[in-house]
């Protein structure tokens, strides 16, 4: 059970020509929520937002949930980072992950075997350039520096920037049982995705039996507040379908892979067959009323405020409303957390 149940919000992508959720984010802050998460897929980058909501506030922490590996060399991210963390006074929490096999090849033009390998490798390069003990280096076969090859002038070097913080928090988007494991051993938060807060001990259990005193675990959760529980349920089946059905490709989807191990194998192959024969709106449909229900925050205040004692039971530190714009279901919410 966690003591005390911290909200933030995630607005996720960017997804329009003019997708300002300014006033959503200084509505969260004046209504005292903890953290504000933006993302990235194959369209906007999740820094340049970050950066923008950082100017128009002063308080609200600042993560990415997640920003992509692969899009970006070790030292780039860690470029990135250390300068909104100074910009925001300190503020800055790097979200990472790896992504799957379609994007990071299709979209990026990067390998995507040994994720796991990859990621360790990766956050080592980050901390050294934060920490400036020393001129960057890694022997490591992902990410070596400096380059073997090329023009065969490549020399180690240190930030000329003296980062606010020399120890950014970093929490990682996992969802695989070792990749959960691998962020207790190697981050300081897990931002899982399409969590029901009754299963984590069950299917995430050993793999969170590591984690050291204060890890976080900051869970996104889209959230409805509404009369009319039948259509917030159908419009939380649509990532659900899209992910399961789209993200992925139809022999190696890790999404799909975690609604298996939630309990929904079979339905998730029939949402993925349904997706993936661009029967779109079926897959919606078949997205189970029980997983959609399950993992988020739906119906009117008082059943919201029943489903929100399920995350304060579970080991969830933070929940991260997802879908909420406006400033007085906002300070509801925050409420009902408070409460």
């Amino acid at each position: 059970m966690t003591a005390e149940l911290k909200l933030g919000i995630n607005v996720g992508y960017w997804q329009r020509d003019v997708d300002d959720q300014t006033e959503t984010v200084l509505a969260a802050e004046r209504c005292g929520y903890d953290s504000v998460f933006t993302a990235e897929a194959y369209g906007s980058d999740a820094f340049t937002p970050l950066a923008w909501y950082a100017a128009r506030t002063s308080r609200i922490k600042l993560g990415t949930a997640v920003v992509q590996l692969s899009a970006r060399t070790p030292a780039a991210t860690a470029m990135h980072a250390l300068t909104l963390d100074a910009l925001s006074g300190g503020r800055m929490i790097l979200g990472v992950g790896a992504s799957g096999p379609q994007v990071v090849e299709g979209w990026y033009g990067q390998p995507f075997p040994k994720p796991l390998a990859r990621t360790r490798e990766y956050l080592d390069i980050v901390r050294q350039v934060w920490r400036r003990d020393a001129p960057v280096t890694s022997e490591g076969p992902h990410y070596p520096l400096p380059y073997p090859g090329g023009a065969g002038l490549g020399k180690p070097l240190k930030s000329i920037v003296h980062p606010v913080r020399p120890e950014i928090p970093v929490y990682l988007g996992a969802e695989g049982p070792k990749n959960v494991a691998m962020s207790t051993e190697i981050a300081q938060g897990w931002l899982p995705l399409f969590v029901d807060p009754q299963q984590i001990e069950p299917v995430f259990g050993e793999s969170l039996a590591g984690r050291p005193d204060g890890f976080e675990i900051a869970a996104t959760v889209t959230t409805i507040v509404t009369d009319d529980l039948a259509s917030a349920l159908e419009f939380a089946k649509i990532p659900l379908a899209f992910y399961i059905g789209g993200m992925g490709a139809r022999d190696r989807n890790f999404h799909l892979d975690l609604i298996g191990r939630l309990g929904y194998a079979e339905q998730a192959a029939h949402v993925q067959d349904l997706f993936l024969d661009g029967r779109r709106e079926e897959a919606v449909k078949a997205v189970p009323d029980e997983l959609a229900d399950s993992i988020s925050l739906l119906g009117p205040i008082g059943r919201i405020k029943e489903r929100l004692q399920l995350w304060r039971e579970s080991p969830v530190t933070t929940v991260l409303i997802a879908g909420v714009k406006d400033e007085p279901t906002l300070r509801a919410i925050k409420d009902l957390a408070d409460s």
